[in-house]
């Protein structure tokens, strides 16, 4: 097969001649013909290519087959793609120089290469970069800072912006059933700061050892508890979140009531109130990590924990998921009498979260674009886990998928003994992948559970259907034909 094409100088600025030729099919050879006039400079970075339905006309290709191949070089990272911009060569598409050596006094020594990104980015943990809200969050800020006090540009409050906590009292009550009043937010710069607020070092903060904590989650998150002197007592999990029914003498425990992180299924019920009764018998407090309350797909939203008891529940929140986690914003509810403690461990001035940036949120959230972006973001991500469990019934209908009724991940549950072999197959493949193993407590007595944890919220929209091929492709065989569950 050979066809060429010769670009005018009117789409892409520079003309440019294509020779598809070999057998691997049309897809592969545009791929093949694009990668090289990159590699040899003929497109050079930032250089737009002409749109799908344009190139595939002058081919005599379908329309598919250029957004399929424009996807892979996106994945791959010879392109970029950006809503509003076209498809680019990527500025760091250039030709690889030699490495300068340097000596010791063994002779010269090569500098080692950097680590190459993958190719496939399904880890969890954060949203899709490209849909944050330019335009909206930039007509915030220019209102924010036109109609802001001269007396904003001193130095901030500890507790954050009254317009953000008064912004986010309302936000919170409506969307997340949560009781509170602008004197109990604290803003800080997420929830991992929060922690340390709460925790301190060596067991100084505002409350004290040990923590119970769920058998799965964020090992960040432990080792940062384990610094501050924290010991932590991991609580098993079923299908249906935490068995608070064993907390025995600890006087905090740290929950993902909304959506058990990573395993998915909310907390029953009745473990809700079980819970809030062991807070009020012991004097202790429940720490509510409400990392992806917005985004609920196939049930009714589940509300807070904190509206059951606002005085035994301290409710920590951010928009690292629904915004984006460069924004480094974050709060705190708080029961009354861990407010002034709070502050204290905080200090005087606000040294974290910039003021200016706590008026835009608080201007986004009053304006309405708040809720507009996480009701658009909420489709988008409902449509990927659409694709995700479709491509996996399709596919890999042996693998069962938990935890999509709610959130940005889901979890693949894996035969025994496959999880390390996936992922040595994905890392092969250039798929970034966590495992379920990277998130157990390594204190906990309950069975290894083998499984993957996918990030469907990360790749780009031009991206996902590679990455989701690419995932199909290292997932181990099987014959049982389990159908998707909630988990």
């Amino acid at each position: 097969m050979a066809k060429s094409w010769v670009n005018s100088a009117e789409r892409i600025g520079a003309d440019l001649h294509l020779e598809l030729s070999g057998s691997g099919g049309r897809r592969a050879a545009l791929i093949d013909a694009l990668r090289e006039a990159v590699r040899g400079g003929r497109l050079a970075p930032g250089t737009r290519l002409p749109p799908y339905r344009s190139l595939a006309a002058d081919l005599g290709v379908a329309r598919n087959t250029v957004a399929d191949a424009y996807a892979e070089l996106v994945a791959e990272g010879w392109l970029t793609a950006r809503q509003g911009s076209g498809t680019l060569v990527a500025e760091r598409a250039r030709p690889l120089r030699a490495q300068p050596a340097r000596h010791t006094e063994r002779g010269p020594v090569t500098a080692p290469p950097r680590a190459r990104a993958p190719r496939h980015d399904l880890r969890q943990g954060t949203p899709d970069a490209s849909a944050f809200p330019r335009a909206a969050w930039l007509a915030s800020y220019r209102r924010a800072v036109q109609q802001t006090p001269n007396e904003v540009f001193g130095p901030g409050d500890p507790a954050g912006r009254i317009e953000l906590r008064e912004a986010l009292t309302e936000y919170l009550a409506r969307v997340r059933g949560v009781r509170t009043t602008p004197d109990r937010i604290v803003i800080c710069s997420g929830f991992a700061h929060g922690l340390r607020l709460l925790f301190g070092q060596g067991g100084g903060g505002v409350l004290r050892a040990p923590l119970a904590v769920e058998a799965y989650g964020l090992g960040f998150h432990r080792a940062l508890l384990d610094t501050a002197g924290v010991r932590t007592v991991p609580l098993p999990i079923d299908e249906h979140g935490a068995c608070v029914e064993e907390l025995a003498r600890e006087r905090a425990v740290l929950l993902t009531p909304a959506h058990p992180f990573p395993t998915g299924g909310p907390l029953q019920a009745e473990r809700r109130a079980a819970v809030i009764d062991w807070a009020r018998a012991r004097g202790g407090v429940v720490l509510e990590d409400d990392y992806d309350g917005e985004f609920r797909y196939d049930r009714k939203p589940v509300g807070a924990l904190q509206g059951l008891d606002p005085e035994r529940v301290i409710l920590l929140g951010s928009v690292s998921k629904s915004l984006s986690p460069a924004l480094r914003l974050g709060w705190m509810v708080l029961p009354e009498r861990y407010v002034e403690g709070v502050l204290a461990a905080k200090g005087e001035r606000e040294a974290w979260a910039s003021v200016l940036d706590q008026l835009c949120l608080a201007d986004f959230v009053s304006s309405g674009s708040y809720d507009r972006h996480v009701r658009r973001m909420r489709q988008r991500y409902r449509s990927r886990r659409d694709r995700l469990v479709a491509a996996l019934a399709a596919q890999a209908p042996h693998i069962e998928v938990t935890g999509v009724a709610a959130g940005l991940h889901a979890v693949l549950r894996l035969p025994p003994g496959t999880e390390r072999s996936a992922l040595k197959a994905a890392a092969w493949q250039g798929v970034a992948l966590d495992g379920l193993a990277a998130f157990r407590h390594p204190e906990t007595d309950m069975p290894v559970r083998d499984g993957l944890v996918v990030g469907y919220a990360t790749p780009s929209e031009h991206a996902y259907g590679a990455a989701l091929e690419a995932l199909c492709g290292v997932l181990p065989p099987g014959e049982s034909t389990e159908a998707p569950t909630d988990g």
